[in-house]
């Protein structure tokens, strides 16, 4: 493997993933801290990425937000399974840009902007026809405006410190790579299967 960036890596095995999966390619699995120490995981979709991290975007009052604004590190996997192919990231966690995240929002379909007002997202709902109603009346209050990005929706950027690429291999013998920042640079060590 002996790359030495591990966001070209990243981004070479991404275009794959993207060529193979004809389904949300960008979906990984988002696990943060919660303030009893407790992991969590769900699955998020990844919405860009550079030499500064990966991006989400998400309700900052959720179960998630409300865990990164405690315990701002992350871990995120990706897996393409048609391809045999694995990332593993961890990170340190930051909020994007106010920019950021209004130029993301207004890029969304209309039905989830105002879906992103609609949800009080990991809270209690007592039924489908209560979240319905609230969709009704945004729709009326927005109905030929414009709908602004709520102040409690943005994104996060995870920084990285560590990647593990797992390709895999017969007989359970996968390669394994890890990449450990180490300065301005990385650290790269193939681990066991």
């Amino acid at each position: 493997m002996s790359v030495n960036d591990p966001f070209t890596l990243f981004d070479e095995w991404f275009q794959i993933g993207v060529r193979a999966e004809p389904v949300n390619p960008n979906a990984m699995c988002l696990a943060t801290v919660g303030s009893d120490g407790r992991p969590a995981a769900r699955m998020v979709l990844l919405k860009g990425f550079d030499a500064s991290g990966f991006v989400f975007y998400t309700n900052t009052e959720s179960d998630k937000g409300r865990q990164l604004a405690a315990h701002p590190v992350a871990a995120l996997c990706f897996y393409w399974r048609t391809v045999g192919l694995q990332v593993r990231i961890e990170g340190t966690v930051t909020p994007v840009t106010p920019d950021e995240a209004g130029e993301y929002f207004a890029s969304r379909e209309r039905g989830s902007r105002i879906g992103a007002w609609a949800s009080a997202q990991s809270r209690p709902l007592a039924s489908r026809a209560e979240i319905e109603q609230r969709v009704a009346e945004l729709e009326e209050k927005y109905r030929g405006g414009a709908v602004p990005r709520p102040p409690f929706w943005s994104g996060y950027r995870v920084a990285p410190d560590r990647f593990e690429f797992w390709r895999d291999r017969p007989d359970r013998l996968h390669d394994r790579h890890l990449y450990v920042r180490d300065g301005e640079g990385w650290t790269e060590t193939r681990l066991n299967p």
